[in-house]
């Protein structure tokens, strides 16, 4: 049985120039293994912050057991990634933003700040600190930058049959902000 952990699953797309934002937010219950969906990204990088202390259980949604269907299957309907458990959540003002590779590969993460600037480091986020005195109390390290795992068997037929045709895998496809 593969170790539980928060899910987020995005709507697949052929068009390589589209951007997307994430379809649904979801995670899986520690006990019947269930995907629920979350509401929101703030509600997801809760549950996702916590998980590791707080395992997520299908009571934790209003009136939701176990016991009901899953409000969303695991299946290649939709390509997947799943989140590392106990990331910090994004602060406040700040979003996180991940953009998926045209070869479905990986994603890469950003940070755009209140401002609207988007970083890519840790060393730019403390840059903007020091160059914003209004955001003095925030801390580079609660920034994380690693990428959730794209789950490879949920990539689309297409790009799998077809790799040399996907380019580079520096380019990237969709957009998307967790």
């Amino acid at each position: 049985m593969k170790p539980k952990s928060q899910g987020t699953p995005k709507t697949p797309s052929k068009k390589s120039s589209q951007t997307h934002s994430i379809g649904l937010y979801a995670a899986q219950c520690e006990e019947c293994s269930k995907w629920r969906l979350v509401d929101t990204q703030e509600e997801f990088e809760e549950i996702r912050s916590k998980l590791i202390e707080e395992p997520f259980y299908c009571n934790r949604k209003p009136d939701v057991s176990c016991e009901d269907p899953a409000d969303v299957e695991y299946d290649a309907t939709r390509t997947w990634v799943i989140d590392k458990p106990n990331i910090p959540k994004t602060p406040v003002g700040f979003k996180r933003k991940l953009v998926l590779r045209k070869d479905f590969s990986k994603l890469d993460s950003y940070f755009t700040t209140p401002t609207g600037k988007t970083y890519r480091t840790r060393n730019e986020i403390g840059l903007f600190v020091k160059e914003n005195p209004e955001y003095k109390d925030v801390n580079p390290s609660d920034f994380d930058f690693g990428s959730p795992k794209v789950m490879e068997d949920t990539i689309p037929e297409h790009v799998l049959e077809n790799p040399s045709s996907n380019g580079s895998s520096k380019k990237r496809v969709k957009s998307l902000c967790i």
